[in-house]
């Protein structure tokens, strides 16, 4: 119980950064790749806390919603069920393909990875 608790704490503060990030920066590098890097570790943090999955079924599941998201975003799912011009759809499943995005959370699984076997276990 202790561990999810670190891991909600840990999804708490990646949301938030997630939030300052979308609503303040503005550049090339930080929004969009950093910002994707942290998107996958705050689904991974949010889906330890919240169920029994361990490391690598949590990660597998994590990079097949960051990856099923950005295939979407690749077949214009958002104009296929009219939600183009909604906000927090927009926000939330993104609403352009970007090759780079999946290089990007690949990368932020390979840091969890990397972070999860350093990193000590009860």
């Amino acid at each position: 119980m202790k561990e999810r608790r670190a891991y909600l704490i840990a999804a708490m503060i990646l949301f938030a950064i997630e939030v300052l990030i979308a609503l303040f920066v503005r550049d090339t590098f930080i929004r969009p790749y950093i910002g994707d890097v942290l998107a996958v570790a705050l689904v991974y943090a949010a889906l330890r806390a919240a169920t029994p999955l361990k490391l690598i079924p949590a990660l597998a599941l994590t990079l097949a919603i960051a990856f099923t998201i950005e295939i979407a975003q690749a077949l214009n799912f958002l104009d296929a069920v009219g939600l183009r011009d909604n906000i927090i759809a927009r926000t939330i499943l993104g609403g352009v393909f970007d090759r780079s995005d999946l290089i990007a959370y690949t990368t932020g699984a390979a840091i969890i990875l990397a972070i999860e076997q350093i990193r000590p276990h009860r």
